[in-house]
């Protein structure tokens, strides 16, 4: 049977405000049951959800075939519609990460901290989920079930803008989540699209303080920024990823190409996939060709500087804006630097504050790089594409915070909640 009986169309006519907050107030009303609902209760939902997807998944492609003829008419880059592709096996990897995110254990109710005042009266500072969380982001389906899965495990309503790119599969997406909320009990409206309200959906969200408790945007650094400077509701800033990677002067070979050729090839569109490589000079002649060579028989396009350039002549020249650019592509740029002090000079300026990696050999250099560069991940000897959710263990994420307050990195179930303090007294007054 149909998810869908009336497929979602690009909305018309001016933008229907009551029909709007009436959603967000159902949300919040969700929110409301949700936050006192137990985990069993929660698991079950999420295991329906796994199951709906499963039972839908020939819908959900070909609701995604639709949103990519519409996506390469429109002129989408190679990027956004690898990032926008739903295919069978990946319908089937977002309903395992559902299933992941069943066995991680509920933050709700988790104790932080407490203690008993000398005079009897105990406190305790406990997890509690945020209320309503809103989602803008862009060409993404996958995200659509990864923060509507995490929201309801961790207690929240999720709102979700997942734009006009991804409507059509987004919204078989929605009908499948929300007919197993149906069936766990647990009210529909916990997990909603707003994308038939259009752009104005979107200002309209990020002006809902009081209806929207936190919102996170993930997508490019436009969106970003705009949410980040537009927005009244709290937001979690998730970061562009311009990442690099490090080869000091005592890097092994085979580490160096086997990391460098994962981070930038494994998946391109990504944003934890490595956008700038640096070079320690005196290692350049020793392990630029090799590496390079592995990118380019990999079909990555080098922008090299003067210096990688004369090493490696299959390159183009570097400009400016290449140590700025997030390529989303088979494309590096490639810098050869004289020390270690000129790698985290070039990262302190150019860096999104993403992920960052070094290869080496060299133990103080390694805890140098660790301590001395401010992103959210920082690796030693390791492919940036380790920087995710799924393979920290938390199931799947709502984004890569780059920010500084309440979350950094990638974030999971606790990263989606508050807490609150919770006083137990027997009759006691501060005198």
């Amino acid at each position: 049977m149909s998810l869908l009986e009336n497929p979602t169309a690009p909305p018309t006519g001016d933008f229907d405000s009551a029909a709007f907050y009436a959603d967000l107030d159902e949300a919040k009303r969700a929110a409301r049951v949700l936050a006192t609902a137990n985990s069993s209760a929660k698991d079950a939902a999420l295991e329906a959800v796994a199951h709906e997807l499963l039972a839908h998944v020939d819908e959900i492609v070909a609701a995604n075939r639709e949103d990519l003829a519409r996506g390469r008419e429109n002129g989408l880059s190679s990027g956004l519609l690898d990032r926008l592709t739903l295919t069978p096996e990946r319908v089937q990897g977002v309903a395992d990460a559902v299933l992941d995110i069943v066995g991680i254990a509920d933050p709700v109710g988790e104790s932080v901290r407490g203690r008993t005042l000398p005079n009897g009266v105990h406190l305790e500072e406990v997890r509690v989920p945020f209320g309503v969380v809103g989602a803008i982001y862009e060409a993404r389906p996958n995200v659509t079930v990864d923060i509507a899965a995490l929201a309801l495990k961790s207690g929240n309503a999720a709102v979700l803008r997942g734009g006009s790119a991804a409507e059509r599969t987004n919204a078989v997406l929605v009908a499948a989540i929300q007919a197993a909320l149906g069936q766990a009990g647990l009210p529909a409206a916990s997990v909603q699209t707003i994308d038939r309200f259009g752009r104005r959906g979107a200002s309209e969200l990020m002006r809902a303080r009081g209806r929207v408790d936190l919102l996170v945007p993930r997508g490019s650094a436009q969106l970003i920024q705009t949410v980040v400077t537009e927005s009244t509701v709290p937001v979690i800033e998730t970061g562009a990823g311009v990442v690099h990677i490090v080869l000091d002067q005592s890097a092994r070979e085979d580490w160096a190409v086997d990391i460098v050729r994962n981070a930038k090839v494994q998946r391109p569109s990504v944003c934890n996939a490595v956008e700038t490589l640096l070079v320690h000079a005196d290692a350049a002649t020793r392990l630029l060709p090799p590496v390079l060579g592995a990118l380019r028989a990999a079909g990555v396009t080098i922008h090299a500087d003067e210096r990688a350039l004369a090493i490696f002549p299959d390159a183009v020249p570097a400009t400016e804006e290449d140590w700025e650019t997030e390529y989303m592509s088979l494309d590096l740029a490639v810098r050869v630097v004289d020390d270690l002090d000129e790698a985290i000079a070039h990262i302190r300026r150019y860096s999104t504050s993403h992920t960052e990696s070094i290869i080496t050999n060299d133990l103080g250099n390694a805890d140098r790089f660790l301590a001395e560069v401010d992103s959210a991940v920082v690796m030693v000897n390791a492919s940036t594409r380790f920087t995710d959710g799924a393979e920290f263990g938390f199931g799947a994420e709502v984004g890569i915070s780059t920010q500084k307050l309440h979350a950094r990195g990638p974030m999971g179930l606790p990263e989606l909640t508050s807490t609150k303090w919770l006083v137990r007294g027997s009759g006691q007054i501060r005198r």
